[in-house]
């Protein structure tokens, strides 16, 4: 039985849902062919950060290191210029070089928190080949004075601004942590937004008590944070019509049959490529393949949403009434060792 993985995001016709999400991987042509030739159906760029670009925000953090430089504690938070993987022409042309090595649309990503001229970068990604363009606000709020509608209407300010520069799809690369993910997701879409990417991960930096420097820690995902994003993707799929991706989590194929099932159009790897190398993408696929046929699915569309909770008659209560169910469902093992 043929099997047809085919999808649709962000407008695109895909040959099937899995793509490498944003890392480093995109920067060796070598391994960028190889996960074509693995099967990649996109190849995503890692962001360039609006700290790159302007150089209003290169002055501050150029300030911020020097002033760094009296506080040993605060020196090893900033950057330094050098750790940036491509500066913005060379990301613009590797865009270029990867459109010439292989036949697969690329998607580029700005990361960026505040609206200005570096939102007219868009324009450039798109002339460099992009087919699409995914825009990631990773920000952490420390000011206590802003609210939390303060910190969702940063995220619909910047939109419209790169949704102007661009006529190539733009997706949103969300955080878990909004108050109101469904209401702010709607807004997106009225914004002008073509797909929602969930999620986007915190990387929470560790403190060495004896040197005194704040040391980044960059953990891999497991499969354990899948879960977060099986919900809002079955959550959103009965509220907005763009299109959705997973990021996080998905190791294996069960694991992105499960994010399928819960309304995703496209399927983010990273740590499981990072790990396991480029060729484990086409492990994944033949994994899908091999269930599909198993069970009888001629499609992938025909799986698609089939877990979400679109036709769920009170999607809130489904959800408190699970929530009460898992916490009901430990139970003590023989032997376990009661604290006196």
């Amino acid at each position: 039985m043929s099997i047809d993985l085919s999808t649709r995001y962000l407008g695109l016709n895909l040959a099937n849902p899995l793509m490498p999400g944003a890392s480093p991987m995109v920067d060796d042509l070598d391994v960028v062919q190889r996960l074509a030739e693995a099967g990649a159906s996109a190849i995503v760029m890692h962001s360039l950060f609006e700290e790159q670009i302007s150089g209003e925000q290169y002055g501050s953090i150029y300030h911020m290191e020097i002033y760094a430089d009296s506080f040993a504690e605060a020196q090893s938070y900033f950057p330094a210029h050098h750790e940036y993987h491509l500066g913005p022409d060379a990301y613009l042309e590797q865009i270029r070089k990867i459109k010439q090595k292989t036949a697969l649309p690329v998607i580029g990503s700005l990361n960026g928190i505040t609206p200005g001229g570096w939102t007219r970068y868009a324009r450039e990604i798109e002339q460099a080949g992009a087919d699409a363009l995914e825009l990631n606000v990773y920000y952490v709020c420390t000011d206590p004075s802003e609210t939390g509608r303060e910190v969702e209407q940063r995220l619909l300010d910047i939109v419209p601004a790169v949704r102007e520069s661009v006529g190539i799809p733009v997706a949103v690369k969300l955080s878990p942590f909004f108050s109101s993910l469904p209401a702010l997701a709607c807004e997106l879409e009225q914004a002008g937004v073509d797909g929602l990417v969930l999620f986007n991960r915190f990387y929470q930096p560790d403190i060495d008590i004896e040197t005194l420097e704040a040391v980044p820690r960059l953990n891999l995902s497991d499969p354990t944070e899948l879960l977060l994003r099986l919900r809002w993707l079955a959550i959103l799929r009965g509220h907005v019509k763009c299109s959705l991706g997973a990021s996080g989590g998905v190791h294996c194929a069960t694991d992105a049959i499960k994010a399928v099932m819960a309304g995703a159009h496209a399927v983010q790897l990273v740590s499981v490529l990072l790990r396991e190398g480029p060729e484990q993408l086409k492990t994944i696929l033949d994994g899908m393949r091999a269930w599909m046929e198993q069970f009888e699915y001629q499609s992938l569309r025909q799986m698609q949403g089939s877990m979400s909770l679109l036709h769920c008659p009170d999607p809130a209560a489904f959800e408190r009434a699970n929530y009460m169910r898992v916490l009901q469902s430990w139970k003590q093992p023989p032997g376990f060792a009661r604290v006196r």
